[in-house]
């Protein structure tokens, strides 16, 4: 799902970067990843995420989802030459991912399943396409934070079949994905780590 202006100027803006740095070391607390592996990362948009990624995990291969061909190519374009060689960006849907069977060391997800129609297909995607004692990273947020009475008249979310706390952490581990203790969880959001068992 393609997000509008208003979510847009939030998501991909210069203020959301040091969010997902903040994150990124987080997630590096919670459980390593050795460099040298193939890693992807949903939802990319216009790939300042995918740039962190490839500074502090440097892995051999970089996969950089989004449904939106506009992003697409705005990641590329800002992608340095010396970090562009090692990622591969690409128009693709998380509910679909175009990625063999256990291909993935890592699946990074800073907060996009929430944004998918069939979110629980998202979720059997990742397990999917993650190796045995892989890594999901995610951030996600909750309807509390998304779904009141003024965002949701200006930010464009599915309405059906949304998710809390309990059916987000039940559906990963319903898809093989055994949660890291430590991982930290509001009304709002939820940060942690997940490891396909």
């Amino acid at each position: 799902m393609k997000t509008n202006l208003v979510e847009r100027l939030w998501v991909d803006g210069p203020w959301r970067v040091p969010f997902i740095a903040s994150e990124i070391r987080f997630f590096k607390d919670l459980c390593d990843i050795s460099p040298g592996g193939r890693l992807l990362e949903v939802g990319c948009g216009r790939g300042a995420g995918a740039r962190m990624i490839l500074r502090q995990y440097s892995p051999r291969m970089l996969d950089a989802i989004d449904v939106d061909p506009d992003m697409i190519r705005r990641a590329r374009r800002w992608t340095r030459p010396a970090l562009a060689r090692r990622v591969s960006f690409q128009v693709a849907d998380a509910q679909e991912l175009p990625f063999s069977n256990g291909s993935m060391d890592a699946v990074f997800n800073f907060g996009i399943i929430h944004h998918l129609e069939d979110w629980r297909q998202g979720i059997r995607e990742i397990s999917r396409v993650l190796r045995p004692g892989g890594a999901f990273l995610f951030e996600e947020i909750y309807p509390a934070l998304y779904a009141g009475f003024l965002l949701r008249r200006v930010l464009v979310h599915p309405r059906n079949d949304r998710f809390e706390g309990p059916q987000y952490r039940a559906e990963l581990e319903a898809n093989g994905l055994r949660i890291v203790p430590g991982y930290r969880e509001t009304k709002y959001t939820i940060v942690g780590a997940a490891i396909r068992t």
